[in-house]
């Protein structure tokens, strides 16, 4: 499995998409462990990443985000040190550590020498890195939907839906302190498609009043908090953030106020 990373990396037309392509692999094999792991009786697959392994969004991402939708079951470290011993046996050099002590349960899988392997890096000890991130106190309302998954291998996924997913990403659009170009982009998409996805209303008031306070957003008014969102975010900021991750970096001059306004306005 590590030679097969390597020669994808290697066949890459640039180091950006050679690095996003060997992450990526490495999401797949993680995942692929997790489903063995039956984790996903207990989560569902959500963020960005879900975006791309589900519906093919044309963005590459860095982590991995779950959201707990049952605690019955749940082995975060039991699942870390499967996974460990999984990239051992694929001939990979990791180390994973976990950290439980809050309620986003966080971990981090490094790979040292594989990006030098790689062509990637000068340094033999510089390492890979992969977040995975549990929500283990989400907001209530997500719904999901379970299908086998190929990319690289083949798992089995439980995962919120585009609504929900869609809700998340909107939460994030308002609630984040700082502005991510990825979260601009895949609203783009979001807003593209046709008919446009619409988010799960209930998933997303329960989000805003986990952090904004309970009534002090109303979810039905996304639109227009997005706008407000906007009409204070530096564009270029978001895509110069954005453009190393996409599939087609041209792509981050979508993101513009004009355009932007034009899809919530449409």
């Amino acid at each position: 499995m590590k030679d097969q990373a390597l020669a994808l990396a290697r066949d890459a037309a640039d180091r950006g998409q050679a690095l996003n392509t060997l992450r990526e692999y490495l999401q797949a094999l993680t995942l692929r462990s997790l489903h063995e792991a039956e984790a996903f009786r207990c989560l569902a697959f959500v963020g960005g990443t879900a975006l791309r392994f589900l519906h093919g969004l044309p963005r590459f991402s860095e982590d991995l985000d779950f959201s707990l939708v049952s605690p019955d079951g749940y082995a975060g470290r039991t699942w870390m040190t499967k996974l460990k011993r999984d990239l051992e046996l694929a001939g990979f050099t990791p180390e994973i550590t976990w950290n439980d002590r809050k309620s986003v349960h966080s971990g981090w899988i490094r790979l040292g020498g594989l990006l030098y392997e790689a062509g990637l890096s000068p340094l033999p000890a510089e390492k890979l890195a992969i977040k995975v991130e549990v929500d283990t106190r989400p907001p209530v309302g997500g719904q999901c939907e379970r299908r086998i998954v190929t990319r690289h291998l083949s798992f089995l996924l439980n995962y919120h839906d585009e609504a929900s997913l869609m809700a998340g990403k909107l939460h994030a659009l308002v609630a984040r302190r700082y502005a991510k170009g990825r979260d601009w982009y895949d609203l783009i998409w979001y807003l593209s498609r046709r008919p446009p996805v619409m988010p799960n209303l209930t998933l997303l008031q329960n989000a805003m009043d986990q952090t904004q306070g309970p009534g002090r957003v109303d979810a039905r008014d996304w639109m227009n908090l997005v706008r407000e969102r906007l009409l204070t975010t530096d564009t270029t900021a978001l895509r110069q953030d954005v453009s190393p991750f996409l599939e087609h970096p041209r792509d981050a001059d979508l993101i513009t106020r004009e355009n932007l306004l034009g899809l919530l306005d449409g």
